[in-house]
């Protein structure tokens, strides 16, 4: 059965690629932070949930490795309208990620698949117009496809010096009806057809399709390379003009705190927890367990390094003696808190406090896992710890 992978095959043209090599008669698997509306994807299709934000080699390196997955399109990425002061850098660090850094890591992967000059092996990947040229407001977005556009560029070079046909595609379009991309909607009827034109050249082997070159884009790029810092400025304009930009806070903060006392798989899963439902995560460290009337083993300084070695956490800071003081610091969006702490004085008092400042207060249900306690005990009694 032949098969594809397409990365980002939720929404907008992944989705519209995904419907087409269903069509087609491939087994296609959807890779993506979340499930694509279930009223739109084939049936013979799988989703596998994947955020790209947090890379994970052994899934891809699993599909990598199927010879009968003969097809890879790359097609996840986002990015907004918006001046840089108003990117957090939490923002940057997902647009790198996501629409870069991920996407070359899949592409070395599937490297061994491309170079081999006896198999044909299809692969696609969305670039943009704007890894091409000045982009102003969106610039971080215009520099994570930047980095594609070169990268794919000279990887194929490196692919014709190895005898082999196949190719990566870079499709670099400006923008697009009918995709979530900047506050649209899917809608697979303004998108078939690009599709359409997209894998044609996929399957042709190409190296670069710029949709609408002909008609818009050649001259667009002449009059760039003509003057870059007048062409710069135009577009700036034209993004004021147009009220797509969005010069306004995007990003969501979470807070949590902890004494983090002899780190175990149930902290991780508390951080996992919150940070999924968060942009940017601040930890604040107890300095001691004395609030808890417990003492802690590891010392307060090596406590904050290790919460700050997981790649769940963006800042640890000492925490406060109340988390909402820690807001006057931070200004988070959400608190994230312990349901068993959930009608307490304390957290009513809390929820009275926040009220007028816009913040969530998160309860997470205790899951069965090790607790500090168990380990603690375990440490005076010299048993093990029964799960």
């Amino acid at each position: 059965m032949k098969k594809a992978l397409v990365v980002g095959g939720s929404n907008g043209m992944g989705l519209a690629v995904t419907t087409l090599l269903s069509r087609k008669g491939y087994a296609v698997t959807v890779l993506d932070k979340q499930a694509p509306e279930a009223e739109l994807l084939p049936a013979a299709c799988e989703y596998v949930p994947c955020d790209l934000r947090f890379f994970s080699q052994t899934l891809l390196e699993s599909y990598a490795a199927d010879p009968e997955l003969e097809l890879l399109f790359i097609s996840a990425g986002y990015g907004r309208v918006a001046d840089l002061e108003y990117h957090h850098i939490a923002e940057i660090d997902g647009m790198m990620q996501v629409n870069a850094v991920s996407a070359l890591k899949i592409l070395r992967i599937f490297y061994e698949r491309l170079m081999k000059p006896e198999t044909p092996f299809y692969c696609g990947i969305m670039g943009s117009i704007s890894g091409m040229l000045s982009s102003p407001m969106t610039a971080v977005y215009a520099a994570s496809k930047a980095a594609v556009c070169r990268f794919v560029e000279s990887v194929n070079v490196e692919l014709e010096e190895k005898g082999t046909r196949n190719r990566i595609l870079n499709v670099s379009p400006g923008s697009f009806a009918g995709s979530r991309f900047n506050g649209g909607q899917n809608n697979l009827s303004l998108l078939m057809g690009l599709a359409e034109q997209i894998l044609e050249r996929v399957f042709a082997r190409e190296e670069l399709f710029i949709p609408e070159y002909d008609t818009v884009f050649r001259e667009v790029l002449a009059r760039y390379h003509a003057d870059p810092q007048a062409f710069g400025r135009s577009s700036y304009a034209y993004k004021l003009s147009s009220g797509r930009a969005k010069n306004e806070k995007k990003v969501v903060i979470g807070y949590l705190s902890g004494t983090f006392d002899l780190f175990h798989v149930g902290h991780l899963n508390l951080l996992r927890r919150a940070k999924a439902q968060c942009d940017y995560l601040i930890v604040g460290v107890h300095e001691s367990g004395a609030w808890k009337g417990k003492e802690t083993y590891i010392p307060f300084e090596e406590r904050k390094e290790v919460v700050a070695a997981c790649r769940y956490v963006d800042k640890v800071v000492q925490s406060c003696p109340e988390d909402s003081d820690a807001w006057a610091l931070w200004h988070y969006d959400k608190l994230f808190v312990g349901s068993d702490y959930q009608g307490s004085e304390r957290f009513n008092r809390y929820a009275a406090y926040f009220k007028d400042k816009g913040v969530e207060i998160v309860f997470f249900p205790y899951t069965k896992s090790t607790s500090s306690t168990q380990i603690r005990n375990a440490v005076k009694t010299g048993q093990k710890t029964e799960r």
